[in-house]
């Protein structure tokens, strides 16, 4: 089979939506031919990767919208923030040179794949062959009680969002794009719904993220060091939504004696944390670490016991799988992307009713892991296995190449008939 693939966002050795777009293009190549549109600023990335492991299935296609790439430099920042507006602008450019493509090479499946957006449209859509959209995310939205906890700034941010969410459920083309798919993949419920109000009609709700063997087998080994002081870690951007602020108040909550907890990370919400850390009288024990490459990122998640990530909106969380890869349990609210990576087995879901009640339940799973060893090498155990078992990238693939032949034997059989 021929498959064209939309990756807006594809590039290897990276987390998040780059690293989604390589590892799904990278896995779908060893089953069928796979075309990739991408955008010109992942291009010397991929060039070099596959200077390194030519591929044998795989084509790339790069363009930008007027010949405008995004910088995603440091020195680049200033075009950074009009993303969306060349994320929209890419996604029209990418329909014609499809259009072109498809009538000389004729394929069979086209696959929206990155952004992890839904309410922004895929107008590839439009291509005379099934369309498969997904996994898309972003409908999971900060619970009301919450808002309570937020500076001036933050609700500001969230009013925003919402709006950006209903402004992109008006757009006609997403709409579009959820009626002409004949499969919608969602990260989570919360976007499920949506899907189903936008007209999606066969929809799965289905993580985006995985791991592949290949990365399991390069993870840093145990560190011997500091094994006597119990560390909690988060990781992440430094976002009020990222809900940092709710594991430093059950730290400090917890009072436990010998004990660290380390932020690794860079954002707009340092500055408020570093205070709050003062104000809990817990400065000493914290460490904000700043923005670290991935494989240090790692490397402080393996010198850490616990995983905390209590985010208030998150269709991913990709740092739950590779902390449960290094076999950490992991504390999450129970919501969005990483309440569905999570388990009772592999670590505390705590409910999210309000701040309060959810600052005092993770308090109490800190007490109760550092109390028992037994359970928090039990969790890493299975959290370990739970990530091999159904969030690695060769299952991903697996489960896509399968979709894609019965898709293509339904259509055939709809020819028929």
């Amino acid at each position: 089979m021929k498959i064209l693939i939309s990756a807006y966002a594809c590039e290897p050795s990276q987390g998040s939506e780059p690293g989604v777009g390589w590892n799904f293009v990278q896995e779908m190549s060893k089953y069928y031919q796979i075309w990739v549109l991408t955008s010109n600023c992942h291009r010397s990335a991929i060039e070099a990767e596959l200077a390194r492991k030519p591929p044998s299935n795989l084509n790339f296609i790069y363009l930008d919208p007027f010949g405008w790439m995004i910088d995603w430099s440091q020195k680049g920042k200033s075009t950074q923030r009009w993303v969306y507006l060349h994320y929209y602008l890419w996604q029209i450019t990418a329909y014609f040179v499809s259009r072109k493509l498809h009538q000389k090479i004729c394929f069979d499946i086209v696959h929206h794949v990155t952004y992890v957006k839904y309410n922004s449209p895929s107008f590839l859509c439009l291509l005379p062959i099934p369309f498969i959209w997904g996994p898309v995310g972003g409908g999971e939205l900060t619970p009301k009680n919450f808002w309570t906890s937020l500076n001036f700034r933050s609700k500001i941010y969230e009013l925003l969002r919402n709006a950006a969410c209903l402004i992109g459920e008006c757009d006609p083309f997403v709409h579009l794009t959820a009626r002409r798919s004949i499969l919608a993949l969602a990260t989570t419920e919360d976007t499920a719904k949506r899907l189903r109000y936008l007209g999606a009609k066969n929809i799965q709700v289905y993580s985006q993220l995985g791991i592949s063997q290949e990365e399991l087998m390069n993870y840093p080994e145990v560190s011997l060091s500091y094994q006597s002081i119990i560390r909690f870690i988060s990781v992440g951007r430094l976002l009020h939504w990222k809900g940092f602020h709710l594991g430093l108040l059950a730290f400090a909550k917890a009072n436990i004696s010998n004990s660290e907890y380390w932020v690794v990370g860079e954002g707009s919400e340092r500055k408020n944390l570093e205070n709050l850390t003062q104000e809990l009288g817990i400065e000493k024990q914290v460490k904000f670490w700043g923005s670290l490459s991935r494989d240090q990122t790692l490397s402080k998640i393996r010198d850490s016991h616990v995983l905390v990530h209590p985010s208030l909106h998150d269709s991913g969380g990709l740092v739950c799988l590779e902390a449960m890869s290094l076999g950490l349990p992991v504390i999450c609210l129970n919501l969005g992307g990483p309440a569905l990576q999570v388990t009772e087995a592999t670590g505390f879901k705590i409910v999210a009713n309000t701040p309060e009640q959810a600052v005092k339940d993770i308090t109490q799973a800190m007490i109760c892991l550092v109390a028992d060893v037994k359970l928090r090498s039990k969790m890493g155990e299975v959290g370990k296995k739970r990530v091999r078992d159904v969030f690695s990238w060769e299952l991903k693939g697996l489960f896509f190449a399968q979709s894609y032949k019965e898709i293509c034997v339904q259509e055939k059989l709809a020819s028929f008939s």
